[in-house]
């Protein structure tokens, strides 16, 4: 793709990295087949093709509108067109860049700038959000279905090994997930007890950043890892790296590196990070998995792989040969690479669009009649479990049993 960039960003660090990603475009159009909204919507300003073009109009000097910020918002970033591209281009990234341009150019509406900045002050916090939850959850059974269903019952976690290991692991905790569903680290633990893995809670932290990040304040979300690193640096000496079992914090600490290469007091660390970041699928598969066989007994599993396990980490089929190799039976699901619709808060701020994509999502892992739904994001299982059928549980959890 031809491009013309405007002289306030030819030549800075985004402008030139954004220009890079633009010129990989070769206009082909195989995105669009694999865009959830495009798809759903029909309008190529909703497709990457589309969007790619809006970006490309930015970088070019021509000042954005409403229509622009309505199209970029629509974007779940799931990166499925980053899968099927055959030119390889980054456009998860360019999007990123063009809504921080966005973000400096167009006003959002009062209502909007206020929902996003109550999700930026409560959701990264746990100290904010718990005794949020915990009301919800004490007035739950007195809701009404369609709030109740939003509120994750209480969960008990159980206890964690204490025994120690030669192999260590910093496993990251995450701010809705330390939260709603607690058991998902605690089976974590367990289960790695087994395969003589230790795992210890890494320190003094809430949100990885991409709550900040993907609501618009990137420079927030910069501060979040800066604050991640300072606390993690010390004590990722003396251990192996950095574990997580949310595949939407992973992606993220995946590209902190990226992120932060032009910050010189953080650069270093941060890529060490990213690349010492570990999803938890990639441990469990490589490491003896011959005591966590025949646990499934056959039981039928419909296993939803977030866009941001298979599209974000390129991680494919690894959780589902675990499962199998652990004795479950694993059901057909009809277009695995579509979004549920979850995408971070892409549900609270496009819940329309989002409850669409839930819908068809839904249809797709229950056609089977599968017995549980396992995924591997809090985010994807907070909202399946929203209207599914069936219970929905993290993948770790079908392997803690014995």
């Amino acid at each position: 793709m031809q491009t013309h960039i405007a002289e306030q960003y030819r030549d800075t660090p985004l402008g030139r990295e954004a220009d890079a990603i633009l010129r990989s475009c070769v206009h082909c159009g195989f995105c669009t087949a694999h865009c959830p909204t495009y798809q759903l919507l029909g309008n190529e300003p909703d497709s990457p093709r589309g969007r790619i073009y809006l970006i490309k109009r930015i970088l070019e000097g021509e000042t954005p509108g409403d229509s622009t910020r309505l199209h970029l918002d629509r974007c779940l970033t799931c990166r499925a067109c980053e899968s099927i591209c055959p030119s390889g281009v980054r456009y998860g990234r360019l999007a990123e860049i063009g809504r921080g341009l966005l973000e400096e150019q167009v006003k959002r509406p009062w209502a909007d700038r206020l929902k996003r900045q109550l999700i930026r002050s409560i959701v990264p916090y746990p100290g904010r959000m718990r005794p949020l939850l915990r009301l919800g959850q004490l007035f739950r059974p007195l809701l009404p279905g369609s709030l109740k269903r939003h509120i994750p019952p209480r969960q008990q976690a159980g206890a964690r090994p204490t025994q120690q290991h030669q192999r260590v692991f910093m496993i990251l905790e995450g701010c809705v997930q330390s939260l709603a569903t607690p058991n998902t680290n605690a089976a974590a633990a367990r289960v790695l007890d087994r395969l003589g893995i230790q795992v210890i809670p890494a320190p003094d932290t809430s949100c990885c950043g991409a709550v900040k990040h993907h609501t618009g304040d990137h420079a927030g979300g910069l501060e979040t890892i800066r604050h991640n690193i300072d606390a993690w640096w010390p004590l990722l000496q003396n251990n192996e790296g950095v574990l997580f079992s949310a595949s939407g914090c992973g992606a993220h600490i995946k590209t902190w590196g990226e992120l932060m290469q032009h910050d010189p007091a953080y650069a270093d660390k941060a890529r060490e990070i990213s690349d010492r970041a570990l999803d938890l699928s990639q441990l469990i598969a490589s490491a003896a998995t011959d005591r966590l066989a025949d646990i499934g007994a056959g039981q039928r599993i419909a296993f939803h792989a977030p866009c941001t396990l298979q599209h974000g980490l390129a991680i494919t089929g690894e959780v589902e040969q675990i499962l199998q190799a652990a004795g479950y039976e694993l059901t057909e699901v009809a277009n695995t690479h579509l979004c549920c619709g979850s995408a971070g808060t892409y549900s609270l701020l496009q819940p329309e669009i989002s409850g669409q994509l839930l819908g068809r999502k839904l249809d797709a892992l229950q056609a089977e009649k599968p017995e549980l739904i396992a995924t591997a994001n809090i985010g994807c299982q907070m909202h399946l479990a929203s209207h599914a059928a069936v219970p929905v549980v993290h993948w770790i959890e079908l392997l803690d049993r014995k």
